[in-house]
């Protein structure tokens, strides 16, 4: 590729490495836990613990909304999902929402977008076309949703999908390895690369990586209830699919060390900031339940870490923080401002090493649909502070309350106890100042929809699931 063209052909000038660069890599439906430098003894990622010992590590980072496609949008804009707009998993992001590629765009980075995009609406096979709907992004190797691993398909630029052979994390990796090579020397990129794994489904792995893990060696955690009949459980042997489930996460670890080596070689290490994260957890048996749009720390509790070599001193960041920040922070970063109202905070002083404000970190379920209908779950609100979770569902009515301090696995809920009505009040209090300062009308989910102005694309999503129920079942991606 010609250095100061991008793939949609436009001409621009190439921008001096006078501002950092950007690689954002995030795993789908990672929790927090399973990585070896967030204590996990067992699962194996010699890479992203590496990372984690020359950056930052934030241990208490939390999906604000842990469901794919509104965290996803969150992760772009710095935005709860009922302004950004994609407030249901296939439900678009609003095309003209200020976003990290847009404003990086503008300040002459070359941007790029590698992998799972899924904020485009439905069908999932859909090709999004350069323009506004890219959301800021010029190179473009990139599918809706699939997950479907042996089978990775992908877009360029025209509406003829690639289909490519292999393991898809390793397709991506090197399409980014690409993008990379295209970078000139003197040039600032932002690139997001988003991998599928290690959401379900949990066995399409590698056998390479499986045979890693001994199922008989796997340990359940304590608060996991495997005796019982939920749909989203049928069919699947608890140990073996955590087995598969940390297989997958060496997968992804693998592919980051290619990325990490692929940088080292280009001599891009010291002037490139490198995020690991996920755009949140899965539940995998806790309190019998599977997959997402939970409170509990499975679902919510994501892994960060931060490296930037000479200007972040390697630490481990304690105080909570979440997606929404991410945007503010990557932008304070670069020397660019972030959009007047976006709704997260820049992390930097703190991941600098000063002391912040241990500030609670907004949680939300704002719309319920596929696992959460199956699983019976309502549409809720909460927080997560340092010490506290607490969650409210419709008319503000308290629901969990759990001291993880005391409490880690979740195991007492303690909403109502009379013991604890001044700690519940308090959050309450905050909760409802939290939820004015943003303007969540706290609706049930087909208000929420109609209050986004996505009423059309609530129904055309809703048309699509009930046709493609059988095949999107098939493919693990009722997520």
């Amino acid at each position: 590729m010609t250095p100061g063209v991008n793939p949609c052909g436009v001409r621009r000038r190439s921008m001096s490495r006078e501002r950092p660069s950007v690689l954002f890599l995030f795993a789908d439906q990672l929790r927090g836990r399973d990585l070896g430098c967030m204590g996990n003894p067992v699962v194996r990622t010699p890479w992203i613990d590496q990372l984690a010992h020359e950056g930052v590590l934030a241990r208490r980072c939390y999906a604000n909304s842990p469901v794919c496609t509104p965290n996803r949008g969150t992760l772009l804009t710095g935005l709860f999902p009922h302004v950004h707009g994609a407030v249901a998993n296939d439900v678009p992001m609003a095309a003209d929402v200020p976003s990290i590629g847009r404003v990086m765009r503008s300040a002459g980075y070359r941007t790029g977008y590698v992998g799972k995009w899924h904020l485009d609406g439905v069908p999932r096979t859909k090709f999004t076309p350069p323009g506004n709907r890219r959301h800021g992004f010029d190179y473009w190797a990139a599918y809706n949703c699939a997950h479907d691993y042996f089978r990775p398909t992908y877009y360029r630029d025209s509406a003829e999908p690639i289909l490519a052979g292999g393991y898809e994390p390793v397709v991506q990796t090197d399409l980014a390895v690409d993008f990379l090579g295209s970078v000139a020397d003197d040039e600032a990129f932002v690139l997001f690369v988003s991998w599928g794994p290690p959401h379900d489904p949990y066995d399409q792995v590698p056998d390479e990586y499986r045979q890693r893990y001994d199922p008989r060696e796997l340990t359940l955690a304590p608060n996991a209830r495997t005796a019982i009949d939920n749909p989203l459980a049928r069919d699947l042997d608890p140990h073996e699919t955590l087995r598969s489930y940390y297989a997958a996460v060496s997968a992804i670890d693998d592919q980051v060390g290619r990325l990490l080596v692929e940088l080292d070689r280009r001599g891009r290490r010291q002037d490139t900031i490198v995020v690991f994260t996920s755009d949140h957890g899965d539940m995998l048996w806790a309190h019998g339940m599977m997959k997402k749009q939970l409170p509990y720390e499975e679902a919510i509790h994501v892994s960060l870490v931060v490296r930037w070599p000479e200007q972040l001193p390697p630490h481990v960041h304690e105080a909570p923080c979440s997606t929404v920040d991410l945007v503010p922070t990557l932008l304070d970063m670069t020397g660019l401002s972030a959009p007047s109202r976006a709704h997260g905070t820049s992390l930097l002083p703190q991941l600098r090493g000063e002391r912040g404000e241990d500030r609670p970190v907004l949680i939300m379920n704002q719309c319920r649909f596929d696992e959460a209908l199956v699983q019976g779950v309502p549409e809720w609100r909460g927080l997560r502070t340092v010490r506290w979770t607490y969650a409210e569902t419709l008319g503000r009515e308290p629901w969990l309350l759990f001291d993880n301090d005391s409490d880690p696995w979740q195991l007492e809920n303690l909403a109502g106890n009379p013991a604890y009505r001044d700690v519940q009040d308090a959050l309450a209090s905050e909760l409802g100042t939290r939820l004015d300062a943003v303007a969540d009308p706290f609706a049930d989910t087909l208000h929420m929809v109609e209050y986004c102005h996505a009423t059309e694309a609530w129904d055309a999503r809703e048309a699509y699931m009930a046709a493609n129920e059988e095949e999107q079942r098939r493919l693990g991606v009722l997520d």
